[in-house]
């Protein structure tokens, strides 16, 4: 019985620690492209659950005027442990994000 209320104490502590603290994140993946004057792509993953991928290539606009027109998304947990991810385009238009929990004008 003494063992079941010791193990139950460790438990109880280490299901109230805190959460790891963001300087503590490291990079857990890594994939970088580049693509030369065309443009790039990388993506990556960190040990706190952030997620990153971007991908840009060159766009011609005419009249000698060139571009990156940028794609990409990011997610991360929130602190009511939902996941948010949001997508983006970043072109002539400017920068233009969407995700669910982003009210629309």
């Amino acid at each position: 019985m003494k063992l079941f209320m010791v193990l139950a104490a460790v438990l109880a502590v280490a299901l109230a620690a805190p959460p790891q603290d963001e300087r503590d994140a490291h990079i857990t993946k890594y994939e970088n492209d580049n693509l030369g004057l065309d443009g790039y792509r990388f993506q990556f993953d960190t040990s706190n659950r952030l997620q990153r991928q971007e991908e840009a290539q060159l766009k011609n606009f005419g009249d000698d005027v060139s571009a990156l027109v940028v794609r990409g998304s990011y997610s991360y947990t929130g602190d009511d442990g939902q996941v948010y991810t949001v997508n983006y385009i970043a072109d002539e238009n400017g920068f233009q994000p969407e995700a669910a929990h982003i009210p629309r004008a």
